[in-house]
């Protein structure tokens, strides 16, 4: 029977140096001294309110847009826009249960925004998430905008499989110990 990861004695690709290793925890939150992965410890931490802003694209060929975009984003299949919002709150909502050194969060707010946008035949969709509590919604924002990405392309993949969902990011995070804005 073979031994899972855990059970193992894995070894790094590349050793690192003690030096390279406490480094690289400093570095890397989710990292203890020994490069082991652990859930960041949170109790310390003062409650704030915390906001994080994402946005991605959903690219469609030049006349699969224009049909979307005439139909008002209405499909055999009901509405894009309204299906994946409530997707993307749904998926914001369960984050912890998706990627696991997340913490569950009592989130104070999920909005989400649909775009137009002609010159680039995208629909831009961009996440607010609010918490008061001891760590960020990075994720929880990211998630929200991947999941809402996902649902519109499969409320639209009938009509074509050439959609590409891009730019995936961060915008904005305020309210933890440093403040991100991208470029």
């Amino acid at each position: 029977m073979s031994k899972s990861v855990s059970e193992s004695n894995h070894q790094p690709l590349l050793e690192p140096t003690e030096k390279q290793s406490s480094e690289q925890s400093a570095r890397l939150s989710h990292l203890d001294a020994d490069g082991d992965i652990h859930m960041v410890d949170v109790g310390h931490k003062t409650v704030t309110t915390r906001e994080a802003v994402a946005q991605g694209y959903v690219v469609f060929p030049k006349d699969i847009y224009t049909e979307i975009k005439a139909a008002d984003g209405l499909t055999k299949k009901g509405s894009i826009t309204q299906t994946a919002h409530i997707a993307g709150i749904m998926a914001a909502k369960r984050t912890y249960d998706l990627i696991p050194l997340c913490h569950p969060l009592p989130l104070d707010k999920i909005g989400l925004s649909f775009e137009y946008k002609d010159e680039q035949n995208a629909i831009r969709v961009e996440s607010t998430v609010r918490v008061t509590h001891k760590t960020g919604v990075e994720m929880e924002a990211l998630t929200a905008v991947s999941v809402a990405c996902l649902t519109i392309y499969d409320m639209t993949k009938a009509l074509s499989h050439d959609i590409i969902i891009n730019d995936i990011r961060l915008v904005t995070k305020t309210g933890g110990k440093s403040d991100y804005q991208s470029a």
